[in-house]
């Protein structure tokens, strides 16, 4: 035998040996691979007849160590994206690829002045890839916020604020499942949910109004169902955040309700969103004085 296999074959047998017998694999990454989503059977039954559905709730609304009334929709709609440029699609082409998004809006009061925060997720239907692109804006009397991430090869994240301690800046993460997603992720199958201990970016929301850092943080999720809903659970233990979405246990899967739970300070202070009403509508084409009915049906 060479001197060398004598030298090096006593080392890679030993190694061999240490990864069998400890059962040692690699480590598992939170990000997911490119592969055909598992949709719920009725999914294009439901979310392709021209309509989108809307969603009105009773907002308690979480800020300045205090609780505020005010109320939050949640529209979701399926639309034809072009996955290049990350924009809605104008016209059908082969390019496109069909998204399933969700724009979440509150509107509450502080004191004298109001707030207006809106999110949009855009999520793939068909593959179990990340959302392909998420904005937040809030605006208030102080000025406006504003956040895009773009999915690239890399999570390219651009900030805007009006804060010196939250001041514009552009960044790069490596990709780690985005709890914005996770909504949409419901719609779909709340099969596809992560259940376990991961790497989470929180919401944009969130990040953005309590200045942290946007970065993924530590969490722990879990499914339950408790009599007709499901109830998923993120919980975030450096944050001293939990938020609790609550969903009908059958499809659509429609959101009942949520709570977010936040110790600031040693202060803990629930928000909380309970339904009000959920229509499906064409609502891009009621824009006249007179379509108002749905809005008063919705509560709003």
């Amino acid at each position: 035998m060479k001197p060398f296999l004598k030298i090096a074959l006593p080392f890679f047998v030993t190694t061999f040996l240490f990864l069998f017998c400890n059962n040692i694999e690699p480590k598992k990454k939170a990000t997911k691979s490119i592969e055909t989503a598992q949709k719920h059977p009725k999914f294009n039954e439901y979310w392709y007849q021209g309509k989108a559905e809307i969603t009105s709730y009773k907002l308690y609304q979480n800020r300045y160590g205090e609780i505020h009334k005010g109320t939050a929709v949640n529209i979701f709609v399926t639309e034809d994206f072009l996955p290049k440029k990350q924009v809605k699609a104008d016209n059908r082409n082969d390019k496109n690829i069909p998204v399933l998004k969700l724009n979440s809006t509150k509107k509450f009061v502080t004191g004298i002045y109001p707030y207006s925060l809106m999110t949009s997720t855009f999520s793939p239907i068909n593959t179990n890839e990340s959302a392909i692109k998420i904005s937040f804006s809030a605006q208030e009397w102080c000025g406006n916020t504003f956040v895009q991430l773009n999915n690239r090869e890399q999570f390219k994240i651009d900030f805007y604020s009006y804060f010196e301690s939250n001041a514009d800046r552009k960044l790069s993460l490596e990709k780690n499942i985005l709890e914005n997603e996770l909504w949409n992720i419901i719609r779909i199958n709340p099969k596809n949910l992560p259940i376990g201990k991961f790497d989470i970016i929180p919401s944009f929301e969130f990040l953005a109004l309590n200045h942290q850092k946007i970065k993924a943080y530590k969490a722990e999720t879990s499914l339950d169902e408790k009599e007709d809903f499901i109830l998923y659970s993120i919980n975030y233990p450096e944050l001293e955040r939990t938020l609790i979405i609550k969903t009908t246990k059958e499809f659509p899967f429609i959101i009942e309700s949520w709570e977010e739970t936040l110790t600031k300070r040693g202060k803990t202070l629930t928000t909380k969103a309970e339904k009000i009403k959920t229509i499906k509508s064409a609502y891009w084409s009621k824009n006249r004085v007179t379509d108002t009915e749905e809005r008063k049906e919705l509560g709003l």
